[in-house]
């Protein structure tokens, strides 16, 4: 299975650190954010990961170069000359490089120490998401839960997580432009084509300066 790291976005609420630094390159625990994710999914088999760039996206390969200090293929979908795509934009755009199988992908701005499966099997399901407990800064959560299978309401709404296993399949009827993935899935939620699971590790979204120093400050990263 191949993975993608979203990495592209401007950032705007980690300014003014993203003014002169990607957000995936900033540091949490003395290492970039997106090397956290590189090591994790290299430790666990996965051997090609695509990273999509933009904002200051230059700046991404010449830190981590082509992959081979950690025994990965590292490919940049590189959105520099038409600005981020949003990430359902991004994985349109990146479907030549993701292939015809079922693949990862995980947004570069989240720290977590969740276990990725290279051999998620998405049975006759569009996507397969993960969720976790509500963040404070999400108290209301994305989407509901049941035996499986995910519902944009219920009872009990829980946060997404930025991680997901897709089929491309999911894409195929998209037109390459800027689009967010939320009502991507929300359409197929609506027809039954979304499965997910509830995480409760560690997981941290390090959307702003605020909570990227809160991160710093916890003991386990």
């Amino acid at each position: 299975m191949k993975a993608m790291i979203l990495a592209a976005g401007r950032g705007e609420r980690m300014r003014p650190l993203t003014d002169k630094l990607p957000k995936p390159l900033i540091e949490v625990g003395n290492k970039p954010l997106i090397e956290w994710h590189i090591e994790k999914l290299a430790s666990l088999g996965f051997e090609e990961i695509i990273v999509n760039i933009a904002h200051l996206g230059y700046m991404i390969p010449e830190a981590l170069g082509d992959g081979s200090k950690w025994g990965v293929k590292l490919i940049y979908s590189d959105e520099q000359k038409s600005e981020a795509l949003e990430s359902a934009g991004a994985i349109v755009k990146a479907l030549p490089l993701l292939g015809n199988d079922t693949f990862l992908v995980v947004n570069g701005d989240i720290r977590c120490d969740y276990e990725f499966d290279k051999n998620f099997d998405l049975k006759d399901k569009l996507a397969h998401i993960i969720l976790v407990p509500n963040p404070k800064h999400n108290p209301n959560g994305d989407f509901a839960l049941k035996e499986g299978i995910v519902y944009n309401e219920g009872e009990k709404r829980y946060t997404f997580s930025g991680i997901g296993y897709y089929s491309p399949k999911l894409f195929y009827s998209l037109k390459l432009q800027k689009a967010p993935l939320a009502p991507v899935l929300r359409k197929a939620v609506e027809e039954r084509s979304i499965g997910g699971s509830l995480y409760e590790g560690i997981w941290h979204d390090v959307g702003t300066v605020e909570r990227l120093y809160e991160v710093r400050t916890l003991a386990v990263l």
